[in-house]
């Protein structure tokens, strides 16, 4: 046999692999790992984990938390010409608005010793709740793209609003202070003015489990984000923000629930702090933590209970 008719059965050798090799392939070739996982392990896309286990799941994401509430204060006011400003000048100008109509169009002021500082303490804070909870009732559907596409645990949605109005709260409470420290009648600040931040953590807690709360009332019937603007108003005018609350002595009723109210408890505690030097009583503060835990630990676990109703949005 010549060589060119050796060639085409040397070609056919060479494409094929001898049983040689199929058999190193099969049986000499890297090691691998199977692993048998029961039907037991496996969850369901989407279900409840138990409450310990999402709660963990929360704190393990809370650098993510605080890095995207960071990124969308910044991020919030890019598109305007004064920018962070905003923050600051919002509340003034509210509180400009609220001291020509009640404080000298309608008189309001009557009974109140510094009612400039009341008016600007009242609006501030009253500002920081009403962001608060009209974001945290929105977060869910304003989330809907997230929760369709990543799985973590829903409540960070509405914790992430309440740490970015923290943010934005600091610039505030800095021009407060400030305000109350030039305009006058001058405030003399005491001791009393660390007991503040006390009163504000407080208010942090109830807003975090209003915002808990109405995100799933709101996920579950959106219709309610348009009533929740009436809803804070009427508490506006509910809370002492612009009028002593002295008014209603004669009506013991109306005076006994202005007194229950919880953001009632947080202006008059925060200005007894800072405009009249005295210290809140300790029924005051055992009420508003009262309050305050309360509604937070009642707001996580409805929210929580809600958890696998919100990836079907």
């Amino acid at each position: 046999m010549t060589a060119a008719s050796k060639a085409p059965t040397t070609g056919q050798t060479e494409g094929k692999a001898s049983p040689a090799d199929l058999y190193a392939m099969l049986f000499q070739g890297p090691e691998t790992k199977i692993e048998v996982i029961s039907a037991g392990r496996l969850t369901r896309v989407g279900a409840r984990p138990p409450l310990g286990e999402y709660v963990s799941q929360l704190w393990g994401r809370r650098h993510f938390l605080w890095a995207d509430a960071r990124a969308k204060v910044t991020s919030g006011t890019r598109e305007t010409l004064l920018g962070t400003a905003w923050l600051v000048l919002k509340p003034v100008l509210d509180g400009l608005t609220y001291f020509l109509i009640f404080g000298l169009l309608l008189k309001s002021s009557r009974g109140i010793e510094n009612f400039l500082g009341y008016l600007i303490v009242g609006v501030f804070l009253f500002a920081f709740t009403t962001r608060c909870v009209t974001g945290g009732a929105r977060s869910i559907t304003a989330g809907r793209n997230l929760i369709r596409a990543f799985a973590f645990p829903r409540a960070a949605l509405p914790i992430s609003v309440i740490l970015r109005e923290m943010l934005n709260m600091v610039p505030v409470l800095g021009a407060m202070v400030a305000i109350l420290l030039v305009l006058p009648p001058t405030e003399a600040i005491t001791w009393r003015v660390l007991l503040v931040p006390g009163v504000l953590a407080l208010q942090v807690v109830f807003c975090t489990g209003l915002a808990l709360l109405l995100a799933r009332a709101a996920a579950k019937v959106p219709d309610l984000n348009q009533l929740i603007s009436f809803a804070m108003r009427l508490w506006l005018y509910g809370s002492a923000v612009f009028f002593s609350y002295e008014r209603f002595i004669d009506h013991p009723t109306v005076l006994s629930l202005m007194e229950a109210n919880p953001m009632f408890m947080v202006l008059d505690m925060v200005r007894d702090c800072l405009l009249y030097g005295e210290t809140p009583a300790g029924s005051m503060w055992l009420a508003l933590s009262a309050w305050a835990f309360g509604t937070v630990i009642v707001g996580f676990l409805v929210f929580w209970q809600g958890e696998e109703s919100y990836g079907r949005l």
